[in-house]
């Protein structure tokens, strides 16, 4: 089972995408595992999760995160922005599996 940790300021926004994420996982029956948290937690989850996603507003932090991530093997990204604003669980999970491919 795939599990991807989405990060974003404090989590709360993130959280919403998450339920979406899980919305669209099982109306395919994919077994997936989607949390989200906020940036400060992100260093204690490395290696919980197999890939990571960003929310839009800080995008800032790839590359420090990416820095991270690549020490432990694992993929890293931005959530699209447009893709955020809509809720669209369907493609955000699609491009987090497909990082994992």
């Amino acid at each position: 089972m795939a599990k991807i940790l989405l990060c974003c300021a404090a989590g709360m926004s993130t959280s919403m995408v998450v339920k979406k994420m899980q919305q669209a996982a099982a109306s395919k029956n994919i077994e997936v595992e989607v949390n989200a948290v906020g940036l400060d937690e992100f260093d204690a989850n490395l290696d919980k999760y197999d890939c990571f996603l960003l929310g839009p507003q800080i995008k800032y932090k790839l590359n420090d995160f990416k820095a991270k991530a690549d020490s432990v093997g694992k993929p890293i990204d931005v959530i699209n922005q447009m893709d955020y604003g809509m809720m669209n669980g369907d493609k955000i999970l699609t491009n987090a599996l497909a990082m994992l491919k």
